[in-house]
């Protein structure tokens, strides 16, 4: 078995994969280490990956980094400050040692004295024998104990301990490995194949793993192969044969390879995490996070992510990449589905972390994208289609209805597949919408040829509807135009001759990433991001098998948020997959789509530098919450004694302040989560506010993250 069956060719686009598929060769040893610690170690003796692999992972909280996470109380216990609790334990210490000097000198008697002679015979009464200085001694050692034990419980020498001493060393720098658990337990050990009876292909992974040949995508891809093996979808005895024959390399990805070229983030593939920063030690986040590391999963981009910050505020450099890395050694583990979006030159990694990379307007491009999808239904190709030529445009604004759009992109592309079999490319189509005599005759002798009366009829529609007034027709072949130019020559050709890519690829673990030409085609490459945002929508609503995770990750989403995107990524959740978007202000979405967005998406981020009303809009979608409120008034105190008066004359001499009497009021208010005021202002530099939840429905709040932690 050399794929879990998830990974053959649907035939749906030409080359899904550019390399080949077959299985690789054993490596002759451990793949080399990265610089950085930022994937599973890896060693000669398989020593380190073992380590990684045993290291707990306890249940946490949505977000939390769960490698060698250590749990924390929900409420923060009380904590007194380092000063006074230092202070308290001198002079607990100090107590200690003058009832001990009382004692010792005789100034309290010597009643503390009359245990020790009840308890001893009289034989050992002689002054300066050996039993009784042994006896005597110890009892002045328990004495000192008792003492002891009670300043130190009055000191809280053992607090003292655990915040200052050697416990709170070995926190810092342990990275909360634990002993190698039992056999059956042991993740290294694959005890789930020895239970079903596969004990060779057990032994085989377990040896590749302590020789050091096996990496964390390599357990995460045979993991998931097993999944198909109890899932029924494959049979246990091919599984085997293939993990005997090939080791920690079976069940390989299509394009041969079993990890990145470079790695950036931390990952946890056993989670299937990657690590983003740390939540900040700060007020405003609940004690449990505080201090923990903030990571995320397929199990929190399911409810799709959309981040807000100006450009240099850390939107690509500090999520986007870390995600897409993640993603991608999902797809290699035969996990999830990517497609990443962004301008040509962003730092979305190599271009060989990819299976698939489309540079739209770049003459070197290896692959194409088709511009209907993949689809043979006419219907659907201009649903799809009037979403990303029209979709953006408001109903004040004529052609803004993509209904009517559709019907005339239908009218036009059911006649042309019918004679041509194809669907039209960029100039033809233009021609069609323009309503150019030429095409739409030679358009109509072909239906009669061919006999279809209906799609006739369907063209002559389109034509009497052209000489009306508001006709959209003009519109989408004005938007049409701008992709019929010099530089998209080559591209979105329908007759065969290029490589198209279709998202309905979609059924596989399948890396894509696409280059928009937002230099000099800014409005061309909205359009096209639109486009694709509309075909992955439509795509994995109908996949076969949604336990693949699939993800969309546009890097810049401004233009491409419309009414009908809400509405799809609201679906998403279901069909097991998940956008990210990411905005340098909510200014870019229309005004009537913000809120809608909002609660669209189940992750929300503010980055620094937000502007106030963008802050607005995330303080009213985060809500307000009950917290409790210190109100503290000091009331001068008036003598009325002379003696009194007095008194207070040298205190104001001595302080410079006036006797005062302090009164404090508690009481619960409801105050906003994070105010626009605060989320403007308050967020420091390489920080964003967070918010999370899962596709189980669990939330976090609102969380103040340190990118760089």
């Amino acid at each position: 078995m050399d794929g879990d069956g998830t990974r053959d060719a649907r035939g749906t686009h030409a080359n899904p994969v550019p390399r080949p598929a077959g299985p690789p060769e054993m490596p002759a040893e451990a793949p080399t280490v990265p610089p950085r610690p930022t994937r599973a170690p890896g060693s000669p003796d398989g020593s380190a990956f073992l380590t990684w692999l045993r290291t707990p992972r306890p249940q946490a909280l949505p977000g939390v980094w769960r490698f060698g996470h250590r749990p924390r109380p929900e409420e923060e216990p009380e904590r007194v400050p380092g000063r006074q609790l230092l202070s308290g334990a001198v002079i607990a210490f100090l107590v200690g040692w003058l009832v001990w000097s009382l004692l010792w000198n005789g100034y309290l008697g010597g009643w503390w004295l009359l245990p020790l002679y009840a308890m001893i015979p009289d034989s050992w009464a002689e002054p300066h024998s050996f039993a009784s200085v042994v006896v005597v001694y110890a009892y002045y050692v328990l004495v000192a104990g008792i003492i002891m034990v009670a300043v130190g419980r009055l000191g809280r020498w053992g607090e003292i301990w655990r915040r200052y001493g050697p416990p709170a060393w070995r926190g810092a720098t342990t990275a909360g490995a634990g002993p190698a658990p039992a056999p059956e337990e042991d993740p290294a050990a694959w005890p789930a194949l020895r239970a079903a009876g596969a004990h060779d292909a057990a032994e085989r992974l377990a040896a590749e793993a302590r020789s050091g040949l096996m990496r964390d995508v390599d357990h995460a891809r045979i993991a998931r192969a097993w999944q198909g093996v109890q899932r029924g979808r494959h049979s246990l005895a091919t599984f085997t044969g293939a993990v005997l024959s090939h080791g920690a390399a079976a069940c390989p990805h299509p394009s041969g390879a079993r990890d990145l070229p470079v790695r950036r983030a931390r990952h946890d593939l056993v989670t299937g995490q990657v690590r983003i920063g740390a939540a900040a030690d700060d007020a405003r986040n609940p004690y449990a996070y505080r201090g923990a590391g903030l990571a995320l999963g397929p199990d929190l981009l399911g409810t799709s992510l959309l981040a807000v910050g100006p450009a240099g505020s850390g939107k690509t450099g500090s999520l986007v990449r870390p995600l897409t890395e993640s993603l991608c050694l999902h797809a290699l583990a035969g996990r999830a589905a990517v497609v990443v979006v962004g301008a040509a030159g962003a730092d979305l990694g190599p271009a060989d972390a990819y299976d698939v990379v489309v540079r739209i307007g770049h003459p070197d491009s290896v692959y194409d994208l088709d511009l209907y999808g993949g689809t043979t239904d006419p219907d659907e190709a201009a649903v799809v289609l009037a979403e990303a030529l029209v979709g953006d445009l408001t109903d004040q604004h004529q052609g803004g209805d993509t209904r009517r759009s559709t019907t005339v992109l239908a009218q036009l592309l059911g006649p042309f597949r019918a004679v041509h079999g194809r669907f039209p490319g960029v100039p033809e189509l233009r021609q069609l919408l323009e309503g150019a005599p030429g095409p739409l005759a030679e358009l109509r002798e072909g239906l009669r040829a061919a006999g279809q009366d209906s799609l006739l009829r369907e063209l002559d529609a389109r034509e009497r509807q052209m000489d009306r007034p508001g006709d959209v027709g003009g519109v989408l072949a004005d938007r049409v135009a701008l992709l019929d130019r010099p530089a998209f020559a080559p591209f979105f050709d329908t007759s065969g001759q290029s490589r198209p890519f279709s998202l309905k690829a979609l059924d596989h673990p399948v890396r894509v990433r696409v280059d928009l030409p937002q230099r000099g085609h800014a409005d061309a490459s909205r359009m096209l991001a639109r486009l694709v945002l509309a075909q992955f929508t439509a795509s994995v609503s109908v996949r076969e098998d949604r336990s693949l995770f699939a993800c969309l990750v546009l890097d810049d989403a401004s233009g491409v948020v419309t009414p009908e995107a809400v509405r799809a990524v609201q679906r998403l959740r279901s069909a097991g997959a998940g956008v990210v978007l990411t905005l340098r202000t909510l200014d870019d979405v229309p005004r009537p789509l913000r809120g809608p967005l909002l609660g669209a998406i189940g992750c929300r981020m503010a980055l620094s530098g937000l502007t106030p009303w963008d802050g607005q809009d995330f303080a009213e979608v985060w809500g307000k919450e009950w917290t409790e409120a210190r109100d503290v008034t000091d009331r001068q105190i008036i003598a009325e004694t002379p003696a009194g008066k007095a008194v207070h004359m040298l205190r104001r001499v001595i302080t410079g302040k006036a006797p005062t009497a302090r009164a404090v009021t508690v009481r619960q208010v409801e105050r906003e989560r994070w105010s626009a005021s605060e989320l403007a202002h308050a967020v420091p530099a390489g920080h964003a506010v967070l918010s999370l939840t899962s596709v189980k429905g669990e939330h976090a709040p609102p969380l103040l993250v340190d990118l760089h932690g």
